[in-house]
């Protein structure tokens, strides 16, 4: 097998989390296949040595994957996932597929029995949303196997398993290990899982998203208020006044249990599923409190944190995650989500999946710069520098232009000045997802150029 490479650098004034991204890049990287195996090209995302990639995992890792250039390996997976969707399994898919491109023999026996969590459909839809964003690559949207696996994992899925016709799948003890609630893998697998309800917001928004980039009002318009509804849900009904945190499941006499393991709170923040500010940072209290039960838990509190607009909790957690004094850190998604938190959470990179690449520094008093070369995004490469909050360069490495969209955090609630090469220029306001205050500017960049915006 070929050696997959990348020519992504990060540099700051602290060497710790230097090395820790370049132990990441290389650690990715060997994880990552050059399409010689019968599944095509595809990188391990599942316990070490197991030859596989699982469909949470690779979630997750896609991301990460994204950043060091290995978009066609995760379309690649992703394609495997959902061609493989089937009435005879329940509209589910295969949960852990092998280089060999065939269910991985330890989690599927037949199509009755198998390994199988139920969030895990709702995942891949919100993450080949995700990718499209990063990639602009539109066959996420148009390809239709993908379009195929989108609409029954939303419709007969959900039906199939949802037994009481409350419009959310649960999870009966007599399934075995087939339809399982919740990624949460400590203790008993509950009715319904809290993170099985944030990734149906997540999933059902992403469609909605999807069908709405599509033409499709209609079905937009449907899945939007789903998601409404199913948010709703989840911070009224779900929510423990009593100790300022959500419960983390529903037992199956119909009873809620309270926040014994962490997950219960992380994953609803991972995939942005809480919108009310209160509840989001008591979740947050109680994930702190409560912690992770393994390093895949783990590997999902940088990013979960930087969404959260925690950055200096999201910078603490991403060395952690890097520390070679970490067990199990050679587990893959370790390193792949240490390499998307870098990139979309300490860099604040994101893109629209046209042509506009936006960035906002996550720079805390801990880190006064930092900057990443050759960063793979909307099939272009581009390099960001950032110094503090207020100061950042932007360059275009490839023969496309693009625009850049340059975010800076200001709680002034009318525009205010910025600096573009020098020359001053207006600045327009902007609110993100937690209502917090930016200015921004948009600039063409052409190939080659470098261009440094600033608050004036």
């Amino acid at each position: 097998m070929d050696k997959v490479s990348s020519k992504i650098t990060f540099r700051s004034e602290d060497e710790a989390l230097n090395r820790g991204f370049e132990w990441a890049k290389g650690q990715a990287l060997a994880y990552a296949h050059d399409g010689s195996d019968p599944v095509g090209l595809w990188y391990e995302a599942a316990l070490p040595g197991r030859n596989a990639f699982c469909m949470r995992d690779v979630s997750h890792q896609s991301m990460g994957a994204s950043v060091l250039g290995l978009q066609a390996h995760t379309r690649n997976m992703m394609q495997r996932f959902a061609e493989n969707i089937s009435k005879g399994k329940d509209y589910c898919t295969y949960w852990e597929i092998t280089g060999d491109n065939v269910p991985a023999p330890v989690d599927y026996e037949n199509d009755d029995d198998f390994w199988y969590n139920l969030p895990a459909n709702f995942d891949v839809i919100e993450a080949c949303y995700r990718q499209y964003l990063w990639t602009g690559d539109r066959s996420y949207l148009e390809d239709p196997v993908l379009q195929n696996f989108y609409r029954l994992s939303v419709t007969e899925y959900v039906k199939t398993w949802d037994k009481d016709g409350d419009g959310i799948p649960e999870y009966d003890p007599s399934y075995g290990r087939r339809g399982l609630s919740s990624y949460n893998e400590a203790g008993d697998y509950p009715k319904i899982g809290a993170d099985l309800i944030a990734l149906m917001i997540a999933g059902y928004q992403a469609y909605a998203d999807m069908e709405k980039k599509l033409g499709n009002s209609e079905l937009y318009a449907e899945y939007a208020a789903k998601t409404v509804h199913l948010r709703e849900l989840l911070e009224q009904q779900w929510w423990d006044g009593e100790s300022g945190c959500f419960f983390v499941a529903m037992g199956h006499d119909g009873t809620f249990l309270g926040a014994e393991s962490g997950e219960g709170q992380f994953l609803p923040l991972y995939y942005e599923a809480i919108v009310d500010r209160e509840k989001r940072e008591g979740a947050l209290r109680e994930m702190d409190a409560q912690g992770v039960t393994n390093v895949e838990g783990m590997s999902y509190l940088p990013e979960t944190y930087y969404r959260c607009g925690e950055d200096s909790e999201g910078l603490r957690s991403l060395k952690e995650l890097m520390d070679p004094a970490l067990e199990r850190r050679e587990y893959p998604e370790v390193s792949f989500a240490a390499v998307g938190a870098v990139v979309s959470g300490l860099m604040g990179i994101s893109a629209d999946g046209g042509s506009t690449v936006a960035t906002v520094s996550r720079l805390t008093e801990e880190l006064a710069w930092a900057e990443i070369s050759e960063v793979s995004v909307l099939g272009r490469m581009v390099s960001v520098k950032h110094k503090g909050r207020t100061y950042t360069e932007f360059t275009g490495h490839s023969a496309e232009a693009l625009v850049w969209r340059a975010e800076f955090y200001n709680d002034a609630e009318s525009p205010v000045a910025l600096l573009h090469n020098g020359e001053a220029v207006r600045g327009a306001c902007g609110i993100d997802k937690l209502g917090r205050r930016y200015v921004y500017a948009e600039i063409a960049v052409a190939p080659g150029e470098t261009h440094v915006i600033s608050i004036a």
